[in-house]
């Protein structure tokens, strides 16, 4: 792999937060006659623009963003993101701020890039977390180190509760959620919170962060986005959590993480502390160490990926993307956002026909950088960059119309936190199109237009997280009840009810939860504004519903309806007793929401769906219910529906005695098996119809609460004298000594004991222990149960092995068979005293029937 190794001074900065790096790095910029410098985040790229501009004037430097381009003619320094640099651009100074971003598994390849091949033509600078410093030192050869201590102090302070924090604390979660939550609670107790996230734009996190560092509020909440460049007068960081998803899975903050985020306690001289609040568990005492001290494992890789493309083709393009690095401590990037976006576009047949040279691969390529701010998972993200790919193929620019439409409907100041935060992200999306010049007739207008549409949404975003987090909710909407305004009501895709931007509550199907409130007027007038404002969301909701696909309905084992629903499992209705054990009703949950005709097509839907579901899952007793039947058979299927599907042969003697032959074909053809003991339907003992039977049963017989199902899979479990004998044999168990035993694996364990007591006492060999699934112990009393005792032992030295056998109890001797001339009996040979001495059972002990 060819790594540039031009003729200039590297330097990596390396150390923890508050030392200065980045403060360094902007003075040797500065020096020079020209520069550049990359960040993280767009808002660190805005805030040292914004220092620059003070110290060399508007007309000598730069800002370039994915979303925002100010580029003089005369410009000599350039502050960008590091996805935006302009490498190819020669400057005197290069710096790079979070290098160890390069292990970052999304954006990590980027930085690996610039590390790799940016360079200043005098002097190079990386600035960074000292956990970096290997591979720096292996990759870049000749690179010069220079340690920055911290500025002060940062010590553990253990765990508080989030209303005794201290004023001056930032408290850390992970969700926009989490940070909600939060913030509420110290609203109601602490008077008011700012917000600071990644989905917020720089102005509305200007503003939030403004608010606390004028003392407007003495509390912050935050994101790990706090982690990045906030320079802020924090005394105190507080934990909500240890762990995140990071778009794939939820895992643990790595150590590093979290000191990256705690070290914004405490800014230059003054000291600094971080713990643990909420829910959050204890930080591990190593861990804790290794944040004080600053010392972290090494970073051993760094994501890369192929800078070389080839666009002679889509599969020459997508041949170059999965190109392997040679070099050690270099991995290949997983699928980053814009190949998956390339994949997914190319199997579209109308862009697929448009890829007929490199110019049309290369555009397509180039449509695939446009990000998704919005990160959706309904694919419009992908219908949007397919519409503009064949805008630009067929025209060579997106038409005016078409775009003035989008950009319009996101035009709006109006709706909750949620649907501003959605529209920001939508209108970066619009403000990354309009700095692509080539592709627009009138780039400068587009780029105001869309500059100021966000700056309007997120003054709107600053003043509804202030309403929410630092003014009274309920007087709000009160007045609005008061004076019968209209309520902006939004709800988002976990449920949450905004109300005048607002948070009031959950709503969980049909059921409305309402916030926690201060007091019973605050209560009321929560649930009160909610139901105004959730009647269209009901609506929708309710013709969801009704159209929703089967498979998107499910009922659990406490006899709950669920419906899943953005993602998320919901109940909605219950069961009822209804006509028959196989007709059940259906009962919604909460029906305050839903009225007149609408209630009813719910209800039918769910009666519907629970009718097929039963149908299909219960077939055989189905088709045993509905076949025209006569006599002892007929009676015979009555009682197993009322048992779900099985029936004891005690509770059937009647009919059982009254089948003729011709009606074991009938009990044959309807999958009926008449066993030693009970009579059942086969079929029906595997785990989801089994489950299903037993809890019609429940419901039939209004059992509450619903027992406990054996585990799937399980054909034995420890015996439960709580739960009711009939319902666990509709579950197909029945008991046996100490334990609940799947009843066809007891027929089968019946016939084999036949066998081998026939010849006499035998040993349990693990042929029936497995197919029991327990254990030496517990077949003592099952076999007990089936009429065989313990033998007993045949030898009494404690050393000495012993059998575990059994045989069959005999019954007692009639007087009448004990008359002279009865025939002498056949006595079998005696078996060994003692077992082997490698058997598995040999010190198990004996039994036998008395």
């Amino acid at each position: 792999m060819e790594i540039s190794t031009k003729d200039v001074r590297v330097t990596a900065v390396l150390g923890p937060t508050n030392t200065g790096k980045t403060y360094l790095a902007m003075e040797r910029l500065l020096a020079h006659g020209s520069g550049m410098i990359g960040f993280p985040l767009r808002l660190l790229a805005r805030e040292n623009y914004d220092r620059a501009v003070a110290i060399k004037g508007a007309r000598q430097v730069a800002l370039i963003t994915g979303e925002e381009k100010i580029i003089p003619s005369h410009a000599k320094y350039f502050f960008c993101t590091v996805e935006a640099m302009p490498i190819n651009k020669p400057v005197d100074f290069l710096a790079i701020d979070e290098i160890q971003i390069c292990a970052d598994p999304d954006r990590g390849h980027v930085f690996t890039d610039r590390l790799l091949y940016a360079r200043g033509m005098q002097e190079t600078m990386f600035m960074g977390s000292e956990s970096i410093r290997p591979l720096l030192n292996q990759l870049v050869p000749g690179i010069d180190f220079i340690t920055r201590p911290r500025f002060s102090t940062l010590s553990f302070a253990g765990a508080r509760k989030i209303v005794r924090l201290p004023p001056r604390s930032a408290v850390v979660g992970f969700s926009a959620a989490d940070v909600y939550a939060i913030a509420e609670v110290i609203r109601r107790q602490r008077g008011g919170a700012a917000i600071v996230m990644g989905a917020l734009s720089p102005r509305t996190r200007n503003a939030q962060v403004e608010m606390f560092q004028n003392g407007d509020v003495d509390y912050l909440v935050a994101t790990d986005a706090i982690g990045m460049g906030l320079n802020m007068d924090v005394d105190h960081v507080a934990f909500a959590a240890l762990n995140k998803f990071d778009g794939t899975f939820r895992r643990n903050l790595r150590p590093e993480e979290l000191a990256q985020i705690a070290g914004r306690a405490g800014r230059h001289m003054s000291n600094g502390t971080f713990g643990v609040t909420g829910d959050a568990p204890e930080i591990e005492p190593e861990i804790i160490e290794q944040i004080e001290n600053h010392r972290f494992d090494p970073i051993k890789q760094i994501q890369w990926r192929n800078a070389r493309l080839d666009f002679r083709s889509l599969d020459h393009l997508l041949s170059s993307l999965a190109v392997r690095p040679e070099e050690a401590g270099l991995v290949k990037v997983r699928q980053p956002g814009d190949e998956k976006i390339l994949v997914q576009l190319a199997r579209e047949g109308e862009v697929k026909d448009r890829l007929i040279n490199s110019d049309s691969v290369h555009l397509l390529w180039d449509v695939c950088q446009i990000p998704d701010f919005r990160r959706q998972v309904t694919g419009g993200h992908s219908r949007l960059l397919s519409h503009i790919y064949c805008a630009l193929s067929d025209t060579g620019a997106i038409d005016s119309n078409w775009m003035a439409k989008e950009v319009t409907r996101i035009d709006q100041v109006d709706g909750g936190i949620e649907s501003l935060v959605d529209r920001i992200a939508n209108i970066r999306i619009w403000t990354y199109i309009s700095h692509r010049g080539d592709w627009l007739d009138d780039p400068e207008s587009w780029q105001a237009r869309t500059r100021e549409i966000e700056d309007r949404l997120s003054d709107a975003l600053h003043e509804r997280l202030t309403q929410r987090f630092v003014d009274q909710r309920t007087a709000v909407l009160v007045r609005k009840l008061k004076d019968k305004e209209i309520l902006q009501s939004a709800v988002n895709g976990e449920g949450d009810v905004m109300v005048e931007g607002h948070f009031v509550g959950r709503i969980e199907g049909f059921k409305f939860v309402a916030d926690a409130t201060d007091s019973d007027i605050a209560s009321r007038t929560v649930t009160a504004a909610a139901y105004r404002a959730l009647a269209t969301e009901v609506q929708r909701r309710a013709a969801a519903l009704v159209n929703a696909d089967d498979k998107a309905l499910e009922v659990d084992g406490s006899g709950k309806i669920t419906w899943a629903i953005n993602e998320q499992s919901q109940i909605v209705a219950r069961l009822a007793v209804g006509s028959d054990a196989l007709k059940p009703k259906v009962k919604l949950m909460s029906a305050e929401l839903l009225e007149g005709a609408v209630k009813d097509k719910v209800e039918q839907r769910l009666q519907n769906w629970l009718d097929t579901y039963i149908a299909q899952n219960l077939k055989p007793l189905m088709k045993a219910r509905d076949c025209d039947l006569t006599g002892a058979v007929r009676g015979l299927v009555f009682q197993l529906i009322e048992g779900g599907g099985v029936l004891n042969k005690r509770q059937a003697a009647k009919q059982l005695k009254a089948l003729e032959k011709r009606d074991y074909g009938a009990l044959h053809h309807l999958g009926i098996k008449i066993g030693r003991r009970e009579v059942f339907f086969p079929a029906l003992l595997r785990p989801k119809p089994a489950g299903l039977s037993a809890l019609l049963w429940a419901v039939n017989n209004e059992i509450k609460p619903i027992p406990e199902l054996p585990p799937p899979g399980r054909v034995s479990v420890p015996y439960d004298a709580s739960v009711p004998f009939d319902f666990m044999q509709a579950a197909g168990f029945r008991q046996a000594g100490d334990l609940s035993v799947r009843i066809d694996i007891l027929e089968r364990v019946i016939g084999m004991l036949k066998l081998r007591s026939a010849k006499g006492a035998f040993e349990v060999d693990p042929e029936i222990l497995n197919l029991l699934g327990c254990s030496a112990e517990d077949v003592v009393g099952v076999l007990k149960s089936l009429g065989y005792e313990k033998q007993k032992p045949i030898s009494q030295e404690e050393e000495a092995p012993v059998l575990f056998a059994y045989e069959k109890k005999s019954k007692k001797k009639s007087k009448k068979n004990q008359g002279p001339n009865k025939k002498k009996q056949h006595v079998k040979k005696k078996r060994p005293d003692t077992a082997p001495e490698d058997s598995p059972f040999a010190k198990l002990k004996e039994l036998s029937l008395s």
